[in-house]
């Protein structure tokens, strides 16, 4: 008589979400001094869009993918698209495809994008009120960016002018979160205690 036993192998990943969340917060820094005057141009902020917007982010997506937390694979994964769709964006815009797909563009239909963004952002927003505050914060933080970069396109005159403003400022609110929650994804495990508070979920 032969006895067959089955054994389950768990294998512990750890949490992608500091890198992603780094990622996040250096590319929206650098944007965010674009948008508020503080530096010129977008030439300098293309690769860290790709790299840190796009590919952090990617990274913390397909961690999450892997630790079945569906929320937060679905967030970093957007979020790394639109940074490489931005990028790829003002590279037409700068004529790397030529000139003629530079001048074709319709930014109107970046604005629908941001729009559509949005409304992406707004639902995953209700979903991190069942995390903690700082990251609801940080959801709360994207809405109004893409609210103002949506205005800043489909808007014009002072309504744009306002949506720029708002974009500009709440880019930074997110940059700054991001680093704050970053940090407190690595140092309170590292540590085994609380060193940086994120507060308890609003939901339940």
């Amino acid at each position: 008589m032969s006895i067959s036993t089955t054994s389950t192998i768990k294998v512990e990943t750890a949490d992608p979400s500091s890198l992603a969340l780094f990622g996040l917060a250096i590319v929206t820094l650098v944007a965010s001094t674009q948008k508020l005057g503080i530096t010129d141009g977008v030439s300098f902020i293309i690769p860290w869009a790709i790299f840190l917007g796009g590919g952090a982010q990617l990274f913390g997506c397909i961690g999450d993918f892997k630790r079945n937390n569906v929320f937060g694979a679905t967030a970093f994964g957007a979020y790394a698209m639109f940074w490489w769709s931005v990028a790829l964006t003002w590279l037409i815009k700068m004529g790397l495809f030529g000139v003629e797909m530079a001048k074709s563009a319709d930014i109107k239909q970046l604005g629908y994008a941001f729009l559509g963004y949005l409304i992406f952002s707004l639902v995953m927003t209700v979903g991190s009120a069942k995390n903690n505050k700082v990251l609801f914060s940080i959801f709360v933080a994207i809405d109004f960016l893409f609210i103002g970069l949506s205005l800043s396109i489909l808007s014009s005159g002072t309504l744009a002018h306002f949506g720029h403003t708002v974009a500009a400022f709440a880019e930074l609110a997110c940059s700054l979160l991001s680093f704050y929650l970053c940090a407190a994804a690595v140092l309170n495990p590292h540590f085994g205690r609380v060193v940086l508070p994120t507060g308890k979920a609003f939901l339940h």
